[in-house]
């Protein structure tokens, strides 16, 4: 089953086509490996995404051919994605005075270190 309809199908994304373009934009991995929308999905792989506020990790158990109710759609994968922040935690991150202007390069980085994104 191609990956885009599963994680529209399980009520991930809001639609196929937020799905399909998360995955354009190589955001979402399977086991590991960028995928491409129309790569195939099975019972035991790993399907990764980066939203927000966190990394989601969600493990497929079931392959649903189409878009069913919340209750069905969450038995159909196990959600191992870590925690996410509480709203201290969110907030304490990357605060800059009002009216410091932009953030310079060196800060911006520093900023994306302590909110824990891989590229920094």
């Amino acid at each position: 089953m191609r990956v885009d309809v599963w994680l529209w199908a399980v009520r991930l994304f809001k639609s196929r086509s937020a799905a399909a373009t998360a995955l354009r934009a190589g955001r979402v991995r399977v086991n590991g490996v960028i995928a491409k929308a129309s790569s195939a999905v099975r019972p035991g792989d790993r399907v990764t995404w980066r939203e927000p506020l966190r990394e989601r990790v969600v493990e497929v158990v079931e392959l649903l051919p189409k878009r069913v109710g919340a209750p069905l759609a969450v038995k159909a994968y196990t959600d191992h994605s870590p925690a996410l922040p509480t709203r201290e935690e969110r907030f304490a991150v990357g605060v800059r005075d009002r009216g410091a202007g932009r953030p310079t390069k060196r800060e911006r980085r520093e900023i994306d270190r302590l909110r824990g994104d891989r590229r920094a």
